[in-house]
């Protein structure tokens, strides 16, 4: 990364400096006020010290080709595996309550995935040619082996029962299936009975595009006076595009550096309906950046909290993502750019791995047209439309 410090008389003019060396990509790393005293300590003049940065381009890297293990592995021998592993006297470094560390934790737990696909694929065996290709549809969509198996298990009762399964009769049975297994989990956008709409994610997902359009929906549709509060100050280029939907929407917008300018912000704004508060797409992967964020933000009963997650993104990674985010009241997801993919099983799986419900889905940059309320049936119809789209 290259970094420079620059020095100014305001924020807003060190950022001109950093824009002109930099461009948009800049990212602040750090800020103060520097007082210089002059004539003796008779006189003082305050600037504000801002040191920037921008990554370099790294060397592309091209991983390393594995070779695939051989498909014919024995159960019997899993099951070993899995036990070796639980009766290893080696206790490495962070332990939970139950004695056994997050690192053997980990292998337990992809050991018994794998006897768990090997036993579904044991069973899928039996399966008419009918059902594998429904099976088969359902994995390109990429919903879970155990959702799949789940609804292989039903569809074989069925055609047990009838000897023959249409195609549209395997969709209208694994729909019915989903459904039971969403109904139960809240679906909608905001409820309006809160007044603070944090909306989180890491970077890259299309936080602050997302948050225009709802809040561009609150005004147009619901008549509310709403404002925002933006934390991410990282980026350069996030402040602008924020402040540019801030002024098409007439509302006004908070910059906020740390803790006390967060409380003096929520005090300038409490006259409002709603405060959309932007927050710094960072690596949430890292727990500490995640901590840094419940340190400057409220997460109280006035406050409505939603996590946005990217279709695009691999369900390992989303995964991590929302355990770092456990200790936050996380109200719904809001998943984007379902355009830009013909698989959105990820949204379910992780629907109901987590036991959150679906605010939003967004379908495109236009605000505040390209983004779509959750509605059950919607959302169903949207999983099985599948690579028709």
């Amino acid at each position: 990364m290259k970094m420079k410090k620059y020095y100014a008389s305001s924020i807003p003019e060190a950022m001109k400096q950093v824009r002109a060396d930099f461009g948009e990509d800049a990212v602040i790393l750090n800020s103060k006020v520097v007082v210089t005293k002059k004539f003796f300590g008779l006189f003082r003049t305050k600037n504000f010290e801002v040191v920037a940065g921008v990554d370099s381009i790294e060397p592309s890297y091209t991983a390393p080709v594995l070779t695939q293990k051989k498909e014919n592995v024995h159960l019997q021998e899993i099951t070993h595996a899995v036990q070796a592993k639980i009766q290893q006297s080696q206790k490495p470094a962070s332990f939970q309550e139950d004695g056994i560390s997050d690192e053997l934790r980990k292998e337990i737990a992809d050991l018994k995935s794998l006897m768990q696909s090997m036993h579904s694929k044991t069973a899928q065996a039996q399966y008419p040619d009918e059902l594998l290709l429904f099976i088969e549809y359902l994995r390109r969509q990429e919903l879970s082996e155990e959702l799949i198996t789940t609804i292989g298990d039903e569809l074989f009762r069925h055609f047990k029962e009838s000897s023959e399964m249409t195609f549209s009769q395997c969709k209208m049975i694994a729909k019915n299936l989903l459904r039971k297994k969403l109904e139960i989990l809240p679906m909608g956008g905001l409820s309006y009975a809160k007044k603070y709409i944090n909306v989180l994610g890491p970077t890259g997902v299309g936080k602050t595009t997302t948050i225009a359009k709802m809040a561009a929906r609150a005004v147009l549709e619901k008549k509310k006076k709403i404002g925002f509060i933006t934390t991410d100050t990282y980026r350069i280029a996030a402040i602008e595009q924020l402040k540019t939907y801030a002024g098409l929407l007439q509302a006004p917008i908070e910059i906020v550096y740390n803790t006390t300018d967060f409380e003096q912000a929520v005090q300038r704004l409490a006259h409002l309906d709603l405060v959309f508060i932007d927050t710094a797409g960072r690596n949430y992967k890292e727990a500490k950046y995640v901590e840094d964020l419940q340190k400057l933000i409220r997460f109280d009963e006035q406050v409505e909290s939603f996590l946005v997650l990217a279709t695009t993104t691999k369900e390992k990674d989303m995964s991590k993502i929302v355990e770092q985010f456990n200790q936050v009241p996380i109200e719904k997801f809001i998943f984007t750019k379902t355009d830009e993919t013909n698989s959105i099983g990820t949204m379910i799986n992780l629907m109901i791995k987590y036991s959150k419900g679906l605010a939003y889905y967004t379908n495109g940059q236009e605000v505040p047209e390209d983004i779509e309320e959750a509605d059950l049936e919607a959302v169903l119809n949207l999983f099985f439309q599948g690579e028709e789209k």
